[in-house]
């Protein structure tokens, strides 16, 4: 492959995780990620792009930047957009998606502004415009500048290529691994969850330990690029660094359904002979045998004031349970309404982590038992 040319790599996140992502990205080796709102920037040339895609557990996209410019008219985006290089990234034979958006800009129409981009690309590459198009072009007009991304990544990297089998409102991989380093999991440790749903945070716990890469069951956008180098991916996805973990990972829930589904789950992603998931309610919780860890729960929220009086009942015997059973463990706790955590009784830090989750605003709250 050739020398690569510095590219201005963004990796989109939860809003509220950026931090996190970032410290994430510094651990796996990136080279001076910087912070802004969604995200965090890195730079590197498309084979960083790519092990990002591959490595990286918090981010949900990886879009590489591939022209800023400012423009104020539609017949300059025109001749802009042709301006770019799309003959040295796009096949002539590919499918492409142009997505746009503007705000704060004298072009104000974004189905106008995605058209200029996409007649672009299609009068200098030949490439098929369509709006099932895998491979995005995503163009963001703010402030009257223009900045041009390449989605690498395709499906959402949630998508690790192995949960099948879902629960409603399921913990999205991505979200669930934030949370965990959010409470300082590292891989070291075991994890309980005492509401597993289809066994999103013990299942990725458990890869974190194993250090298995996150994306290495799927494909991704960027192999359809020219600029995409099969043999050298091909290394990339080889160097094998997983190992056997130490600590075990638990999952209960009541319902047996979503016990038979995270068992699923864990087989497809290799990590079953790690975990345990048990058909139990809260009640019967106890602590596993062996050193303390963290219990990560992400249980039913309320959203109207008559939800929250149902539900008090229920944190309160979590509360209970854990306060009971699993002394000198620590606890990430994901609701809604500062009331339910109050219900549980647990000393929970000041500090809370406040996100949104299914369209709903939460927040992580974490105590030591």
């Amino acid at each position: 492959m050739k020398t690569e040319t510095e590219l201005e790599i963004f990796l989109v996140c939860v809003p509220g995780f950026e931090t996190v992502l970032r410290a994430e990205a510094i651990e796996k080796g990136f080279k001076k990620p910087t912070c802004s709102q969604g995200g965090v920037t890195i730079r590197g040339g498309w084979s960083v792009a790519w092990r990002a895609n591959l490595e990286l557990r918090g981010a949900s996209k990886v879009l590489v930047r591939i022209a800023t410019f400012k423009v104020q008219h539609l017949s300059q985006l025109d001749r802009r957009a042709h301006d770019v290089d799309w003959q040295a990234l796009l096949q002539p034979e590919g499918t492409v998606r142009v997505e746009a958006s503007c705000k704060k800009s004298k072009i104000y129409h974004q189905k106008a502004a995605a058209e200029r981009i996409a007649k672009a690309i299609s009068d200098t590459t030949g490439a098929k415009i369509s709006d099932d198009g895998e491979l995005v072009i995503k163009a963001r007009i703010f402030e009257d500048h223009c900045t041009i991304s390449i989605d690498t990544s395709g499906t959402a990297l949630h998508k690790r290529g192995s949960k099948e089998a879902l629960n409603k409102a399921p913990m999205r991989e991505t979200l669930a691994a934030l949370l965990l380093r959010s409470c300082g999991y590292q891989g070291s440790e075991p994890v309980v969850d005492p509401m597993c749903g289809s066994g999103t945070f013990v299942i990725e716990a458990a890869e974190i330990a194993a250090k298995k890469k996150a994306g290495r069951h799927r494909h991704f956008a960027f192999e359809q690029l020219i600029t995409f180098d099969a043999d050298l991916w091909a290394r990339m996805k080889a160097k094998d660094i997983s190992i056997k973990p130490e600590p075990h990972f638990y999952g209960f829930d009541r319902d047996p359904g979503a016990i038979d589904r995270s068992r699923a789950n864990a087989e497809r992603a290799d990590v079953l002979d790690d975990c345990t998931f048990t058909n139990q309610p809260i009640s019967a919780l106890k602590a596993p045998n062996g050193p303390t860890g963290l219990i990560i729960i992400n249980p039913p929220y309320g959203v109207r004031i008559g939800e929250i009086k149902k539900l008090s009942n229920l944190y309160q015997s979590l509360g209970q349970v854990l306060k009971d059973e699993f002394t000198g463990w620590r606890v990430g706790l994901v609701t809604s309404a500062d009331k339910l955590a109050k219900s549980t009784g647990l000393a929970f830090d000041d500090n809370t982590l406040a996100f949104s989750h299914g369209g709903i605003k939460v927040k992580l709250y974490q105590a030591q038992l």
